[in-house]
């Protein structure tokens, strides 16, 4: 027996049995899942219906994260999954796929938001470093820039640890990529509840 994607061998909602009309077709087969796991990029391509492709991503290390309270994105590390809402053996595992809650390396952003602010996130706000001269004309851009920052205390305490909880959007096994976004506000602060309690 192939993996069939079908629903004629289902029973209806009433639970009655469906007659079969006709066998298996291959239009209705499934694939094998990709599995796809951290670690240097290894990505095969798969013939699919009509000659177009699909990228199976069997390994992947970095992708690409969004922030979408700064309107920005940048190429990152994956470290891990930490959370999974539908299996916690995908956890366990560190297995990709959309939706899962995984921790990147914060440096990108961190050292966008110092080149673009000109402030510093997390710990690095109580050391006290000389920091490099800035010309005033820098200096007046970041103090007009500095009422556009509202960074949450949730994120903020983050960049400390130098790691951002993400969540994918994008489908490793389908695409070959593994993109998604940083969780901000209620979605940030539900799944933290999550991961407490998962403890």
């Amino acid at each position: 027996m192939g993996i069939s994607r079908d629903s004629n061998h289902k029973r209806t909602a009433s639970g009655a049995k469906k007659a079969q009309l006709h066998k298996k077709r291959k239009f209705e087969s499934g694939r094998q899942g990709s599995n796809t796991k951290i670690g240097p990029k290894r990505i095969h391509s798969v013939r699919t219906r009509g000659g177009n492709q699909k990228f199976r991503a069997l390994r992947i290390e970095t992708g690409n994260f969004s922030w979408g309270s700064e309107g920005i994105a940048r190429k990152t590390r994956i470290s891990g999954v930490v959370y999974h809402p539908s299996n916690n053996e995908l956890v366990r595992t560190n297995t990709l796929t959309k939706s899962a809650i995984v921790q990147i390396d914060a440096t990108p952003f961190r050292q966008w938001f110092e080149s673009h602010y000109g402030a510093s996130l997390g710990k690095k706000k109580q050391r006290t470093t000389e920091e490099a001269p800035v010309s005033k004309k820098l200096a007046k851009k970041f103090a007009a820039r500095a009422s556009e920052s509202k960074i949450e205390h949730a994120v903020d305490a983050q960049f400390g640890s130098g790691k951002l909880y993400a969540a994918i959007s994008s489908r490793p096994g389908q695409s070959g990529r593994c993109d998604g976004y940083i969780l901000e506000g209620e979605e940030l602060a539900f799944y933290l509840r999550r991961l407490s309690a998962k403890k």
